[in-house]
Order: C-alpha cells, then structure tokens, then sequence
C-alpha cells in the first residue's frame, strides 16, 4: 500500500470488548455458554427484556474487569455504577444496554507494546463492564427476498471493555496493541478473547490531523475485524482513505464502518453516535457498588505472573535470548510447560543452563512445527508428551544413550503412540552406538558405495563429508554418535583408504 503523505499524523483509540469467562450471564442466571446451542434457548424473562423483571450483578464479571484494571495497571476507584446507555436497534432487547458511563470500574491505566524493538506505552482511558447484545442473522429466501431473524443466546453475557488512549499512531501500533490485550486476557484466565469467534472484538477509532494541530480530526470507528490480520489491514485503509479526501480538499464523516476482507475496503454502515446521543442515565434497578481497597489488594493477590514480567524473568532465569523467551511465554501454557519440564531433576550448575536451553529448543522447533501445521493442539501434543517424558528424552541425549538424531525418532513415536522415551528406546534397540569398532564397517561400507562424494571430499571440497556421515546414520537408523562416525571418515578419507 501506498504511504500517507507525511503532512497528517494518525491518531488511533481502540476500544475492545470481551465476553468473561464466568458461568451465567450478567444480569440473569442463565448459561452464557451458548456457542454451538439452538437458537433462543439460553434465555429467561431478563435476557428477554420481559415487563416487571429486573437485573442481578454477577460478582464474578465484577472480579475478572477489576483483575483486568489491574493487570492494565489501572486505578480502581471506591465507587463504581451502571448507567443506561440508550439506542434503538433490533438487537438490544430492552431498547438500551446496561453499562458504565462516568464511573467506571477500572480508570486510567497503560500497557506497553514492543515496536521495533522499542518500547511504547499506550494509556488505557478506562476498563468497564456491561452486557453484549442478541445477534442479527441476515438471510434470503428462495426469491432472493431478504430478511433478518435474532437469536437472543448472546443478549446479557458479560461484556468487557477497554478503552485506550488515543495513544495509537498505525496500524502495526494498532495490531500489537490489540495482541497483547489478548495476550493479558488470556494469561488472567478472564476470558477466550478469540477474535475469529467473536468472543473478543476490537473497534479502533481512526482520524488524521495536519502535523502539529492539537485538534483532533474527524474520527471514523471500524467493525468486523475478525483477525489481527483484519485490524492492520483495515486501519491501513482507513489511513489511506481519509489521507486522499484530506489532500483533495474533502471533509472525513464522522460515521462507523465495516471491513469486507474480502474486497480488502472499509464501507460506510452509520453516522457515528456521540457520548450525547446515548442519553446515559444511571441504572435505577442496580445500586452503586462500593469497592473496598481491601478487597482490590485481595483480587490483586490473585493476578498470575504477567507475560511481560514472567519473560523477562524466563529469560534470566535459564540463561535464555529475549527473543526465545518471548516466543515461550507468548501464553501462559507454554511457558508452564516448559519450566516443569526444566524444573524435572534439574542437575547442577552448567547442566541445568544447558538442559534449560535445549529444551527451550525442542519447544520452538518440534513442538512448534506440530502445532504451526496443525497435526495437533499445544493441549493434545502435551497429553502425549508431559513435560517430565521431555526432560527424560533430553537426558537420553546427554548420557550419549541416544543422537540427537535418534532423539527425532524416539519423538516421533512418543507423538504418536505416547509412550516414555526410555521405553521406545529399548522396544526399537535405539541406544546409540560409541564403539569404533562398531562403526567402522559401516564407514568403510558407505565410502566405497559414494566414490564421488569421497572423489569432492578428497579434492578439497570438505562439505562433502556431511553427506557421508549422513549416510552412516541413516545406515545405523540414527545410532550412531555423529562426532565419532566424523572422527572416522576423516580419518580413512586422509589415509587414503
């Protein structure tokens, strides 16, 4: 894409909204785990906005919005309430959404993105709990005639929001910001935060002002980013869009549009609604909570080790690159794994350094090569190999039982049948063999079979010899120890047997 003339500056606010992980939804009892279910089956009288009912607070979507304001390093005021937040579309059942306006949970946090290497803070404006709405399901019929059913199983779940600072300035900002968001809210155990589902959705704010004006231009809100991919992509078009109506003299609207992935374009849906056109007013069916500071540090105690701090430690800990210890702790599941795998009969010293890392890299590599391709979830893959048969098949390696080679093999089988490495070892007869004289037939077998890749060897092409001594393993199944079958094909092709 093309860049944006260098005259505007772009200023991004993102707002995220979130399901909670609790049982029941915000209001009512009933079940908020419709996903999959018929629709308008997890309903009440609540949900359904019948007359004369009225709503009850879930202390746990409570807890888990306050836990988030922590994480996010809010400020969680005494007092907090519930407002009406009034507008009229076919999805919000009672006419308007039970939410917070002027006093909110959670106010005036941050988090900080890795850009380049550098480090960006971008300030969270508020953290707030409300209800999400029934779902719109457009159809057509036979004639080509359209029509609009609702399905009510979504109305009332927990809904999260955050909101940032208009702290944003592109659209890789943009997609950074919102990973991490996930990246905390999955670590917390608050919710799936699954964009493909739905169950986390991002709305960023989108205007360009000319360099150096204080005033904030015309902001345009995006919907329908179903992918991190979605959130860079659109606010680049958006950036774009409002940079050409700007150089031709043209006003932005301030309106709502949709992302069509597909055309790769941003369609206006709706004049964007201001703070006014809502009517806030507070909630008379729910009293205001009062929040204890004793209980904010309770709550507070709760918080699991964060991703930033939890890799930083990582990463001092076991001796390891920042950039490994990153990709370690990308969730809270991965980084786990691999410190029980570590802490199984750790060794002294240099032993515990070393076994630290390799294991690191059998996560990043054959761990990672299995999920990336999708031949099994992190969860399943583990189920086969826990984090103590991992430590045991590195052992194997450093006691020179098996190569590292050999170790592919005895992987392989603990992936598919989950057995212990030690047992396949022994099932296989894969100990690695380390007498020469074991060897030594196989090395002169291989160098009369390959006389050009021994004619290169010899003329000086050393590289050569890699392929003999892949020969020689593949000949001894992987069980032959490397450096020796090495040792020995240099030592026949320089005597020139």
């Amino acid at each position: 894409m093309a860049a944006i003339a260098t005259t505007y500056e772009v200023v991004i606010g993102i707002e995220v909204h979130a399901q909670l992980l609790t049982k029941s939804k915000m209001f009512c009892s009933c079940s908020k785990d419709y996903f999959g279910s018929p629709a308008n089956s997890h309903v009440c009288p609540v949900c359904l906005a019948l007359p004369g009912v009225l709503p009850v607070i879930n202390r746990q979507a409570v807890e888990y919005t306050i836990m988030t304001g922590l994480a996010l390093h809010c400020t969680i005021p005494e007092q907090a309430k519930f407002d009406r937040k009034n507008y009229h579309y076919p999805d919000l059942m009672k006419g308007y959404q039970i939410s917070q306006y002027d006093l909110p949970l959670c106010l005036d946090g941050w988090l900080e993105v890795d850009l380049d290497g550098e480090t960006k803070r971008i300030g969270v404006t508020r953290v707030h709990l409300e209800e999400d709405t029934a779902r719109s399901m457009h159809r057509s019929n036979a004639a080509g005639e359209k029509y609009s059913l609702i399905d009510v199983n979504r109305s009332g779940v927990p809904l999260m929001e955050i909101v940032s600072e208009p702290d944003v300035r592109s659209a890789k900002e943009a997609r950074l910001y919102v990973m991490k968001i996930q990246q905390i809210l999955r670590y917390l155990g608050v919710s799936q935060a699954n964009l493909e589902e739905g169950n986390m959705r991002c709305e960023p704010n989108v205007s360009l002002r000319p360099l150096g004006q204080e005033e904030f231009g015309s902001k345009v809100e995006l919907k329908n980013l179903g992918s991190f991919r979605a959130v860079e992509r659109a606010v680049q078009f958006e950036i774009e869009r409002q940079s050409k109506l700007l150089d031709n003299g043209e006003p932005v609207e301030q309106e709502t549009r949709g992302w069509r992935d597909d055309r790769g374009v941003t369609v206006s849906q709706r004049g964007k609604e201001l703070a006014e056109d809502y009517r806030y007013f507070p909630e008379p069916d729910l009293p205001l909570l009062a929040i204890k500071p004793a209980y904010v540090e309770e709550l507070r105690a709760r918080l699991p080790e964060l991703p930033d701090a939890k890799r930083v430690r990582i990463a001092k800990q076991y001796g390891l690159s920042p950039y490994n210890a990153n990709l370690l702790t990308e969730t809270g599941e991965w980084a786990d794994y691999y410190e029980r795998a570590v802490a199984v009969d750790p060794g002294e010293g240099d032993v515990t350094a070393r076994r630290a890392k390799t294991i690191a890299n059998w996560m990043l590599q054959d761990f990672a090569h299995i999920v990336n391709s999708q031949e099994a979830t992190f969860a399943g893959l583990t189920e086969k190999v826990p984090a103590q048969q991992l430590n045991q098949l590195v052992q194997l390696i450093e006691a020179d039982t098996i190569s590292t080679s050999g170790a592919k093999s005895v992987f392989a089988e603990m992936v598919s049948s989950g057995k212990p490495p030690q047992q396949i070892v022994e099932e296989q007869g894969l100990t690695q063999i380390s007498a020469s004289d074991e060897i030594a037939s196989m090395v002169d077998q291989v160098i009369e079979a390959n006389p050009d890749p021994v004619a290169d060897y010899r003329g000086g092409k050393e590289a050569a010899i890699e392929f003999l001594v892949g020969q020689v393993m593949r000949e001894t199944r992987g069980r032959a120890k490397p450096e020796l079958v090495q040792k020995l094909l240099q030592e026949r092709l320089s005597s020139g047997e």
